[in-house]
């Protein structure tokens, strides 16, 4: 599974600039590995990991395949959003589908680029689509409590369930909390997702900086940052401005770029791992002379479960996975090597996948 990330923003703060960045670096990237731009505001995008290069190279894959990641330019954010205002109803539909909002915040001064509300205050612009997403989440709460009463009566227990986590999240809002502040029990976790609550969304919190800034940040986005932490969310700061230089660039080039900016790595790069961590999401890899692949799952995830992402049979039919840790597999030189020197284990269904194993899974058809 890959997961997908929606961007949001209000007017002039980059998002446009973010996601054509992010297009273009995946129209480029097409010709290595799977790619499609599903709607004019959709994109994919690789998932970058140099472990995976590592494995490819010391089992001579013919093929290098990533793991993706869905970015959706959600459009339409504007104050009044919630009540339909600019394309409210739009953008509330869009982010209901996605799995974590990437909130692209203003932390630059530039004369020449109007603020919609006047001025450059990153914390206060992450309160104005916050509410408009609270607004919106009361209004719909308070329409499927009065529709779940018919049902309650009848002592339907998905309604009952559906009916208590929904008054969790309304006392939340109406304390000016957002529902993701809500602790939900695991046996509540199913239902829980599926309510859809706008801001039971995880956010990262884009903070979009001059190029001279892009190193280190700036008062802004430290502010945001400050800010993240209080919540629990993420942060990462990027200059979108960047990023789309990058993009029309040569991978060797852009290497060469992002020295001379002072730079390790792209923003893109550091968004995509962020937005990992805030999903709590890990990868593991397959590896062998016809390609090199990496598979994204959640933290915790037992091996019937990991090997169903690749395919459906797998979990049914599961027997064992032989399992080989990433750093036995480099430092050891490959797959019989490590076999050779006792790194290869046979793990049951009860075995937790962790990030970077290598695995091969024998199932039943």
């Amino acid at each position: 599974m890959g997961f997908k990330m929606g961007i949001v923003g209000l007017p002039n703060v980059g998002k446009s600039t973010l996601f054509n960045a992010l297009t273009r670096t995946a129209a480029a990237q097409a010709a290595n590995f799977p790619f499609c731009t599903i709607e004019p505001n959709v994109g994919e995008v690789a998932v970058p990991d140099a472990r995976l290069d590592k494995l490819a190279a010391i089992a001579g894959s013919k093929q290098i395949i990533p793991t993706r990641m869905t970015f959706v330019d959600i459009a339409g954010l504007v104050k009044g959003a919630s009540k339909g205002e600019g394309l409210g109803n739009q953008f509330l539909a869009n982010i209901r589908e996605v799995d974590a909002i990437a909130h692209v915040l203003r932390c630059f001064e530039d004369g020449d680029v109007t603020h919609v509300e006047g001025r450059v205050d990153p914390v206060a612009d992450a309160e104005v689509i916050e509410t408009e997403l609270m607004l919106a989440d009361l209004d719909s709460i308070e329409k499927r409590r009065v529709g779940l009463v018919r049902k309650l009566k009848g002592g339907d227990k998905e309604a009952v369930q559906a009916d208590r986590l929904l008054a969790l999240a309304q006392a939340a809002l109406e304390e000016g909390n957002p529902a993701r502040t809500v602790e939900v029990d695991d046996d509540d976790l199913k239902a829980w997702k599926m309510l859809q609550l706008l801001t039971s969304k995880p956010v990262l919190y884009v903070c979009n900086v001059e190029e001279s800034n892009a190193a280190e940040g700036n008062a802004h986005s430290q502010a945001v940052a400050q800010m993240a932490a209080a919540q629990g969310a993420g942060s990462v700061v990027i200059s979108a401005q960047i990023e789309e230089e990058i993009s029309q660039l040569e991978p060797e080039e852009a290497i060469v770029f992002l020295e001379e900016m002072g730079l390790e790595e792209a923003g893109l790069d550091r968004l995509i791992r962020a937005g990992y961590e805030l999903l709590h999401l890990e990868t593991y890899f397959t590896v062998g002379p016809k390609e090199a692949r990496a598979w994204t799952i959640p933290s915790g995830t037992p091996a019937p479960k990991a090997a169903g992402v690749i395919h459906g049979d797998f979990e049914k039919g599961f027997i064992r996975a032989e399992t080989i840790a990433y750093e036995d597999f480099v430092s050891l030189g490959g797959e019989q090597k490590a076999k050779d020197a006792g790194k290869m284990r046979a793990e049951g269904k009860g075995y937790v996948v962790k990030d970077g194993d290598v695995l091969h899974f024998l199932f039943n058809t």
